[in-house]
């Protein structure tokens, strides 16, 4: 008689987070590379890994400063082939002296190394179709949200990439959302998940604690997750990062396409999970005022405040995460 089968048992939570790291011979800047901090988003692993190789047997040669690569930020989530692990890596980045979960635990390495480097190119993918963007920090401020001194050096690396659009206002749109949270919390979720999502420093992400560290970074979004292009984009990314900073003999590309740059202005939460979109958005699809966007559970229609842009629509968002992003174009 054939026994019969048991359920395999779930793989071992990773126990630590592998790195590359080249040293130039010659004095340079420091800087850092990041893949799948979001565990489904696999094209900066992919391209990390193809570039490691090109290395190794001497393609590319790092000829001043450091370059670290970290090709899976997030290991528990990428084993999952999943956003997350625990929770989002990409938010409340800090140090944590109990750790509670496991993103808390890579935090505790990532964050030094962050702080070890002075520029970031933090690779990312997005959930429905689209051009590829990258994300910018603010202009030059001494402020109390986000504080900064390296906006021209942050364009220029931004541009470098190639991104059709250059995107802003993360973190003041994040308070917003932070606030409306505080003021009206979820109903469902966990006590920590509540917590998480009403911290003033949810906002903050890899480049977010960068730049409070002292340095600069961008977030580069290669496209769609299954895009197959989106590899390619993120390699590009990388070589002309390099270049731009000098750490290889390599030239850099220049571009005379124009660049539209978007300033994020609002973010909607999902409330509930059958809240649904119109239709199928993909970021940078423009609205009217007044547009249907979606309509919640309750039957109230959710529509644009304004003319604008929908950005990172996410019709699989759980309640009390973000659903999607308004942005408008620099003035």
């Amino acid at each position: 008689m054939t026994e019969p089968k048991q359920p395999s048992a779930s793989p071992p939570r990773p126990t630590h987070l592998p790195t590359h790291t080249f040293h130039g011979l010659a004095p340079g800047p420091k800087l850092l590379v990041l893949g799948a901090v979001h565990g489904n988003e696999v094209c900066g692993a992919k391209a990390i890994t193809q570039l490691l190789q090109d290395f190794n047997n001497g393609q590319f040669a790092i000829e001043r400063g450091t370059v670290t690569f970290v090709p899976v930020t997030n290991p528990l989530a990428y084993q999952r082939q999943q956003r997350i692990g625990d929770r989002n890596l990409n938010r409340n980045m800090a140090p944590s002296a109990i750790p509670q979960d496991f993103e808390d635990r890579i935090a505790n390495v990532l964050c030094p190394l962050l702080d070890s480097h002075d520029v970031l190119l933090d690779l990312h993918s997005f959930h429905t179709g689209g051009a590829p963007f990258v994300m910018i920090g603010p202009q030059n401020n001494s402020g109390k949200l986000e504080p900064f001194r390296h906006a021209e050096a942050e364009m220029r690396l931004a541009l470098c990439t190639g991104a059709p659009r250059i995107v802003e206002g993360w973190l003041d749109t994040y308070a917003r959302g932070v606030s409306r949270r505080a003021a009206a919390p979820a109903t469902g979720g966990t006590a920590r998940a509540q917590t998480l999502v009403t911290n003033p420093n949810y906002g903050v992400g890899s480049t977010e604690y960068m730049r409070s560290r002292g340095g600069y970074g961008v977030t580069l979004e290669c496209g769609q997750h299954d895009d197959p292009q989106g590899v390619q984009v993120a390699c590009h990314a990388i070589l002309q990062t390099l270049a731009l900073l000098n750490m290889v003999s390599r030239p850099l590309e220049t571009s005379a396409a124009e660049r539209e740059i978007l300033r994020l202005v609002d973010v909607t939460d999902r409330e509930h999970a059958d809240d649904l979109f119109a239709r199928e958005w993909r970021s940078f699809d423009a609205v009217k005022a007044g547009e249907l966007i979606g309509t919640r559970h309750s039957g109230a229609e959710v529509k644009a405040p304004h003319d604008g842009f929908v950005v990172f629509p996410n019709p699989r968002a759980e309640p009390g995460q973000e659903w999607f992003y308004m942005a408008k174009r620099r003035p």
